[in-house]
C-alpha cells in the first residue's frame, strides 16, 4: 500500500511539474511561425520590384509619347487633306484662268479707242469682270497668283525660261513672267516661268 501511494505521489508530482512547466516555461519552438524569406532576400526582392516599376513606368511614358505623336501626325494629315485636297483641281483651274486672261488681253487690244465697235468693248468688260471674280474665288480658297517681278529668283517658286539684260535692275532679279505661278495656302502648285536679269556681256 505504501508503495502504491508512493508511486501515486511520484506520478502526481510529475504530472504537476509538467503542467507547471507548460505554464511557466519557454514557448515551444515548434509553435513559433517562421518567415520563409530572410531579410536579405526580401530586400533583394524589393529592389527587383522597384526596377520593374521603373521599367514599366518608362514604357508607359514612351507609349504615351508615341500615341501623342501618332495623334498629331494624324491630325496634321487630316488638316493637310482638307487644305490641299483641291490641289489637282486648282492646277486645272489656273489653266482656265490663263486662257481667260489671254482672251481678255486680246479683246482689250481689239477694243482700242480707235475702234468704236461697242460689241468688242462689252466683251472685254465682261471678260474683265469674270477674271476678277475668278481671282476672288481663288483667294477665298487659298489659291493666289505670284507676283515675282522685281523679286529674287527662287528655284522653289520659279522656273527660268530666259535671261534678259539687267537694265536698271539688279542681276538675279526677275525681269518678266511668261506664265503666272500659283500657290495654294503657301505651297507652290505651279512654278512661275520667268526671265531673270543678267549683266550685259559687252
Amino acid at each position: 500500500r505504501l508503495h502504491f501511494r508512493g508511486s501515486s505521489f511520484v506520478f502526481s508530482t510529475a504530472a504537476q511539474q509538467r503542467s507547471t512547466g507548460d505554464e511557466c516555461g519557454p514557448e515551444d519552438p515548434h509553435d513559433e511561425v517562421k518567415n520563409p524569406l530572410s531579410e536579405r532576400a526580401l530586400e533583394h526582392k524589393a529592389i527587383k520590384l522597384e526596377e520593374q516599376v521603373r521599367d514599366l513606368t518608362e514604357r508607359y511614358r514612351k507609349a504615351l509619347a508615341d500615341s501623342e505623336n501618332v495623334r498629331r501626325r494624324t491630325q496634321k494629315f487630316v488638316e493637310d487633306a482638307k487644305l490641299f485636297g483641291i490641289q489637282s483641281f486648282c492646277r486645272d483651274l489656273v489653266e482656265v484662268a490663263d486662257i481667260l486672261e489671254k482672251t481678255a488681253e486680246s479683246a482689250a487690244g481689239e477694243a482700242e479707242p480707235s475702234n468704236p465697235n461697242p460689241t468688242l468693248k462689252k466683251i472685254y468688260e465682261g471678260l474683265s469682270v469674270i477674271e476678277a471674280k475668278l481671282q476672288s474665288v481663288f483667294a477665298k480658297h487659298g489659291l493666289q497668283k505670284m507676283n515675282p517681278v522685281g523679286g529674287k529668283y527662287d528655284p522653289y517658286d520659279h522656273e527660268i525660261v530666259c535671261h534678259v539684260p539687267a537694265e536698271g535692275m539688279q542681276p538675279g532679279t526677275i525681269a518678266l513672267v511668261t506664265q503666272d505661278g500659283y500657290k495654294l495656302h503657301g505651297r507652290t502648285i505651279r512654278h512661275a516661268l520667268v526671265g531673270v536679269a543678267v549683266e550685259s556681256q559687252e
